[in-house]
């Protein structure tokens, strides 16, 4: 894997009643996710939860997801964390189970400097020949990794690939874009934004509403790539009020609640996740129904 281009879905992680992983109800996400022409899945992401997953558990959410996938699709691990050499640990071992590709968040609550990023994401890159995507989530991360840091940072290793940029800033994406070297691409890190982003270049989507439209999404997505904007749009308005209703609580509670009322996993989390309040439940229903879901 040099490049990734389409549609990705960062998976949520089901849970039973006693907070264990479901693995049934996982292989079913997976499967329905290859069923409907996704081009790669994502375990042990913002979306699934990874922050409350041990090591281990990650580990078997890998290996599963490598398995159960069979070659079918790509499989980009989320490994990152706060901690290099953790990260470094963790993509190891994804690397030997076979994922594709990892997906390395900033590291969050150390605040590093533009230079500490790009020294964490260097030496990730120097120990593990694995090809490696970026994710830059400032709302989460607390910090924003700059387009000059993630071209510098593309520049010097050539296994990083792409980023995942959730920063919500289209003139930093698209400064990148233009000065990418050309075996590094922009992945758009926000549903809504993922038409645009493909508009200025970019190849793609990790997205959250994939989890539970993951055709109509892959057709959106795939109309952009192809040049079909006027079919782009039209499903971008489409699902637009789901894209937004996704955030009306921390993700991933909205799109677990979704997928709990599509009977295809139980509503669980883990602290200090909570269901969604009945406001926002009744407005996600409501959605749900204008959009055709249910």
């Amino acid at each position: 894997m040099t490049s990734f281009k389409g549609t990705a879905t960062a998976l949520v992680t089901p849970f039973l009643a006693d907070e264990s992983i479901d693995f049934d109800s996982l292989g079913k996400l997976i499967d329905f996710q290859i069923e409907q022409g996704i081009e790669g899945i994502v375990p042990c992401g913002s979306t699934g939860e990874a922050a409350t997953l041990s090591f281990q558990e990650k580990v078997a959410i890998i290996r599963f997801t490598v398995e159960r996938v069979a070659n079918k699709v790509k499989v980009i691990a989320g490994t990152g964390s706060n901690d290099t050499r953790a990260t470094i640990t963790l993509t190891r071992t994804a690397k030997e189970i076979g994922a594709d590709a990892v997906l390395l968040v900033a590291p969050y609550y150390n605040k590093p400097t533009q230079n500490g990023f790009f020294e964490h994401f260097r030496a990730i890159a120097e120990a593990v020949d694995i090809p490696q995507i970026i994710y830059n989530v400032p709302g989460r991360s607390g910090s924003n990794i700059t387009a000059e840091t993630q071209l510098r940072i593309a520049e010097c290793n050539t296994n990083i690939i792409a980023t995942k940029e959730a920063s919500a800033n289209l003139e930093q994406m698209m400064e990148i874009i233009a000065n990418a070297p050309s075996h590094f691409s922009v992945l758009s890190g926000d549903d809504s934004l993922a038409l645009p982003v493909i508009a200025c270049g970019g190849t793609g989507v990790i997205a959250v509403i994939s989890n539970y439209v993951p055709k109509l999404f892959g057709d959106l997505v795939r109309s952009a790539l192809r040049g079909d904007f006027a079919d782009a749009r039209r499903l971008q308005f489409e699902i637009l009020p789901m894209m937004k209703l996704n955030f009306i609580e921390s993700n991933p509670i909205p799109v677990k609640y979704i997928l709990s009322q599509m009977k295809m996993i139980d509503e669980q989390y883990r602290l200090p996740l909570t269901s969604a309040s009945e406001s926002s439940k009744n407005a996600i229903i409501n959605g749900m129904k204008q959009c055709g879901i249910i």
